[in-house]
């Protein structure tokens, strides 16, 4: 308990300073707010009651003061274009963000594991190269490049998926198999080597002299052993998941916080950029809690020296 409370404590200066960072940013970007959201051929006059209005017009440090204060209170403040409460708007795009996550995870994990556990037994043969092919093409190509890869192959010259996604389940499989492509190659990639390294220690050529079979030595010992590092792999790429799915949630017009971030960025809409950026940092900081904690549980080692 003392340990997860530690670490809890550590990650508050973190969200602080990504508090400050992001909040003096966005304020070194040229433009006026007011001025953006009223347009052209608008009087000084207007534009100085709309910056009072929003509260603009104070010093810098009291802004951040209050913004600070409101956040600890869940309130992030009023998006400038829609006229709503920014937390209210992350909530209502968050569940989208999430099923497109977890699609993605479990598309990663499947696609990831299976193919580095069957290229470690089949080790520099035929499945070993394609497979570690296939997890290098994953790795390497962008995300963008991917979308629109699976788009113009499966909804434009197939048309097995639509376009475009309206968060349902056959909508968002497409979205999910691009968004996990890269995790995918990076977990089987890790999965081989991880079980290549356990197949050469000691106790298991103990397992095979007692003659258990090459399956039952690879599921029953080296397979549980060489999961650690892949397990943390996979839950530190769920939370990058969450706070990374804009580019694909712009390419499929999902309506996540990913392109929530994205229509903020256009508009200038502060307190809606600094809310998505504050509330996938939060994401991001608590996915690489829980590995770091999730480890510990898994590797008695670990829990040892703490």
């Amino acid at each position: 308990m003392r340990t997860i409370l530690r670490r809890i404590l550590s990650i508050l200066p973190v969200l602080l300073g990504v508090i400050i960072l992001i909040f003096f940013m966005l304020r070194i970007v040229p433009g006026d707010p007011a001025a953006i959201l009223l347009g052209e051929h608008v009087s000084a006059e207007t534009v100085e009651r709309l910056t009072k209005s929003m509260n603009l017009d104070q010093p810098v440090g009291v802004q951040l003061a209050t913004y600070i204060l409101n956040a600890l209170k869940g309130d992030l403040g009023t998006s400038y274009t829609m006229k709503r409460p920014v937390t209210g708007l992350i909530l209502q795009a968050f569940p989208y963000t999430v099923k497109l996550a977890l699609m993605a995870a479990v598309f990663a994990w499947i696609v990831g594991l299976t193919a580095g556990i069957l290229a470690a037994i089949r080790q520099n043969k035929l499945p070993d190269r394609l497979f570690m092919g296939f997890s290098l093409m994953g790795i390497s190509m962008p995300i963008f490049m991917t979308s629109l890869f699976l788009q113009y192959l499966f909804a434009f010259r197939f048309k097995v998926f639509a376009l475009t996604s309206d968060g349902s389940f056959i909508t968002m499989i497409l979205p999910a198999i691009a968004l996990g492509w890269n995790s995918a190659g990076s977990i089987a990639r890790m999965t081989r080597s991880s079980l290549i390294e356990v197949m050469q220690a000691d106790y298991i050529d103990t397992a095979r002299a007692k003659g258990l079979a090459h399956r039952a030595v690879i599921l029953g010992h080296a397979l549980k052993n060489s999961m650690l590092p892949v397990i943390t792999m996979m839950a530190l790429q769920l939370s990058s998941m969450m706070s990374g799915a804009v580019i694909t949630e712009s390419v499929f017009a999902i309506p996540g916080i990913g392109r929530l971030a994205t229509d903020a960025i256009q508009k200038r809409d502060m307190p809606l950029l600094q809310g998505t950026v504050l509330f996938t940092t939060v994401i991001v900081v608590l996915g690489n809690l829980a590995a770091d904690l999730l480890y510990s549980v898994l590797d008695p080692r670990i829990r040892k020296e703490v």
